[in-house]
C-alpha cells in the first residue's frame, strides 16, 4: 500500500459563528493525482490553506510526513514548505520581473546555488512546461495559460514532493485547460510529485483524479477514485457533478452558500 504523505485528522476552523471546516477527515498518498472538489462556499480554499500551512486549526491536526504542521514554529514549518510547490489560482506571477525571475525566486530565497546554476535549473524547469526560451518575457506578454505554466515552472522550481493547486484551470478556455491538466499530470509522473488539487471543474476532475473527496457545507461526504464517485448513490455528489439545477443543493440567490434540501 502506498504511504500516506498527508493526514488530516478531525480538522475542525470557525469564522465567526460559522463553522468552515468540520471534523474533516482526510490520507493522501504518496504519488497519487488527489482533487477536493466542491461549490462555492463548501470550505474548500481554507482546506488548502491549512494543508500548507496558511491558517491554523481550531481544532484536529495536519500532518505532512507524520509532522504535525499545526504545532510547529514558524522555522519548522518554514523547513517543511521547502517540499512543496503551490500554484496559486492567478497564477501570481509579479509582474515586474521576468518570467526567469518569477521562476527563480524559489531558488535564489532558499539555496545558496550560483546564478548560473540557477539560470540553468530555471530553463530545465521552463522547458518542462513547454516555455523555454521566454525567459526575457514579462507577464503582461503572456497569454492566461501561459502565465499558469509559469506559475507551474516556479512550483517545481525547488523539486518539491508535493504541489499543492488552487483552482489550476479557472479562467482558461477548454482546450488550454487541457493543456495544464495534461502538463500536471506528465510533472506527477515524470517528477514522483503527489499532487493535491482543489478545483470545481468537472471536466478537469475527471481528467486528473486518482482520487477525489467530495466537500460540502465543511463535511468530507465521500472519498473515492474517479469511477465511485461516477457511480456515487449520494445525490448531491451526483448533482455536483452532473451540474443540475434541481436536487438537495439549491442555490441561495441572496449569498454564495449553497442550501441543502433533502428529502426523505
Amino acid at each position: 500500500m502506498a504511504r500516506t504523505v498527508i493526514k488530516v485528522e478531525n480538522l475542525v476552523k470557525t469564522f465567526g459563528l460559522r463553522r468552515v471546516l468540520d471534523q474533516v477527515n482526510l490520507e493522501i498518498y504518496q504519488g497519487e493525482t488527489f482533487v477536493i472538489m466542491g461549490g462555492s462556499g463548501c470550505g474548500k480554499s481554507t482546506l488548502l490553506r491549512h494543508l500548507i500551512g496558511a491558517l491554523k486549526p481550531d481544532s484536529g491536526r495536519v500532518l505532512i510526513k507524520d509532522q504535525d504542521i499545526t504545532r510547529i514554529n514558524e522555522h519548522e514549518l518554514d523547513e517543511i514548505k521547502k517540499d512543496f510547490g503551490m500554484l496559486f489560482q492567478s497564477a501570481a506571477l509579479l509582474d515586474s520581473l521576468t518570467v526567469e525571475e518569477n521562476v527563480s525566486l524559489p531558488l535564489r530565497e532558499h539555496t545558496k546555488l550560483a546564478f548560473e546554476i540557477i539560470k540553468i535549473m530555471v530553463k530545465m524547469k521552463l522547458s518542462l512546461v513547454g516555455l523555454r526560451g521566454f525567459e526575457r518575457h514579462m507577464p503582461s506578454e503572456l497569454s492566461g495559460g501561459m502565465k499558469k505554466r509559469v506559475g507551474l515552472a516556479r512550483a517545481i522550481a525547488m523539486d518539491p514532493d508535493i504541489v499543492f493547486y488552487d483552482e489550476p484551470t479557472a479562467g482558461l478556455d477548454p482546450v488550454v485547460a487541457a493543456v495544464i491538466d495534461k502538463l500536471i499530470l506528465d510533472l506527477s509522473k515524470k517528477l514522483l510529485i503527489t499532487s493535491v488539487v482543489v478545483t470545481h471543474d468537472m471536466q478537469s476532475v475527471f481528467r486528473i483524479a486518482d482520487r477525489i473527496a467530495m466537500l460540502h457545507k465543511g463535511k468530507i461526504l465521500q472519498v473515492g477514485t474517479r469511477e465511485e464517485i461516477k457511480n456515487s448513490a449520494n445525490p448531491i455528489v451526483q448533482q455536483f457533478i452532473s451540474g443540475d439545477a434541481d436536487g438537495p443543493i439549491q442555490f441561495l440567490d441572496k449569498g454564495d452558500d449553497y442550501l441543502e434540501q433533502l428529502t426523505n
